[in-house]
């Protein structure tokens, strides 16, 4: 049995909402016997009658309308699909998948990626925020092609770039008494914490640094931006720890202070090794090593020094 095709289709669409033979062929640019032979072989194909000849005018029978309703639904997603493809047609490069934590989002990303946008338009840009435990795991189950990361990250089937060695501070409320020169764990012990929600990796670096504290005396509040985590501070609701990045202008209601010992905060570009190499990865992944700071990670200890 014959197969249908989207010709078919468009002449009984028309066919049905024309209520006429040859209304429908002069509005696809038919002859009159082909929308015949159409709607024939689609009757054929399903063994019912589509279209009913009364007089003049052709009316669908159930089943006729039936059928124009999912013709109508098979011609639009054929019209999302073509629209689809012709964007992979012309200057079209290729597309990149980024994963990044909400931080570097913030206020590392946005010049990169309007740079990219400007001088590379034939690249699709996706973009994702992920902590950087789930970007690590869709680097491995290639759901993403690269992603901004926050060091420590080991795995053996990635390629971990660092990027900028940043370290995180201490914020505290401005009214707050009595503030230190340098914030301890055992001050940071005894204050209303604010942290990152737990699944992120600045968590995690500040519960090591505390790790002499715990358990805390009184519970955390976990938020998931930066800058709510400001805001909060800044309503006098608690002290966080976050980096360095975040508060380089100053903040009303905000007083910052150094940690002692500091805690190392470094941002990275991870990509799985065995990840093929094609033109709009690279134009992407030397964008985002152009944010790589060598002094800063010599300094680090991240890079020999020379």
């Amino acid at each position: 049995m014959r197969g249908i095709n989207l010709d078919q289709l468009r002449s009984l669409l028309e066919v049905v909402e024309l209520s006429s033979f040859s209304a429908a062929a002069r509005q696809l640019n038919l002859t009159q016997p082909a929308v015949s032979l159409h709607i024939r072989d689609l009757e054929q194909r399903f063994g019912v009658k589509l279209v009913e000849r009364m007089g003049k005018r052709a009316h669908a029978t159930a089943p006729g309308r039936e059928l124009a309703e999912y013709a109508r639904r098979i011609l639009d997603e054929y019209n999302y699909a073509a629209l689809a493809m012709r964007r992979f047609c012309g200057d079209w490069i290729g597309r990149v998948h980024i994963g990044t934590t909400l931080t570097a989002l913030t206020y590392h990303l946005p010049p990169i990626l309007g740079r990219l946008r400007q001088d590379h338009p034939g690249i699709e840009l996706l973009v994702t925020n992920m902590t950087t435990r789930d970007s690590v795991e869709s680097i491995i189950a290639n759901r993403i092609d690269l992603a901004l990361v926050t060091l420590p990250v080991d795995d053996v089937l990635l390629r971990i770039t660092p990027l900028r060695a940043e370290t995180l501070l201490a914020i505290l409320p401005a009214a707050t008494p009595d503030v230190p020169d340098e914030v301890t764990p055992e001050y940071a012990a005894r204050q209303s914490l604010v942290l990152e929600h737990t699944r992120g990796a600045v968590n995690a670096l500040v519960l090591r640094w505390l790790a002499t504290q715990l358990p805390l005396p009184r519970p955390s509040m976990s938020l998931g931006t930066v800058e709510a985590t400001k805001k909060v501070v800044a309503l006098g609701l608690g002290m966080s720890i976050v980096p360095d990045i975040a508060v380089t202008e100053p903040t009303a209601g905000i007083i910052v202070r150094p940690l002692k010992p500091p805690i190392p905060c470094t941002l990275a570009l991870a990509e799985h090794r065995s990840k093929p190499n094609e033109p709009a990865l690279e134009i992407v992944r030397n964008a985002l090593l152009g944010m790589r700071s060598v002094a800063d990670l010599e300094r680090a200890g991240l890079l020999p020094a020379g």
